[in-house]
């Protein structure tokens, strides 16, 4: 039961980042506010702003993050 529920979260993440990286690449192509995906552009740079800002702190939670999307197919 607990594989079963690793697998269905490991989908629903899989989805949510195809649906990132779509919405980067219509943010990027038509810019400004996409009706279903909103300010991704926007918000992507002021998250990478924030961690650039955090010093050390940012470079541990930028290295935390790549970690856990390492090894996940796209």
């Amino acid at each position: 039961m607990l594989t079963k529920m690793k697998d269905v979260v490991n989908q629903i993440t899989d989805a949510a980042l195809g649906l990132l990286a779509l919405a980067i690449v219509a943010g990027i192509l038509i810019g400004g506010t996409l009706p279903f995906f909103g300010s991704v552009v926007a918000n992507l740079t002021s998250v990478i702003n924030q961690l650039g800002e955090a010093g050390l702190a940012g470079l541990i939670s930028l290295g935390l993050i790549a970690w856990l999307f390492a090894g996940r197919s796209a």
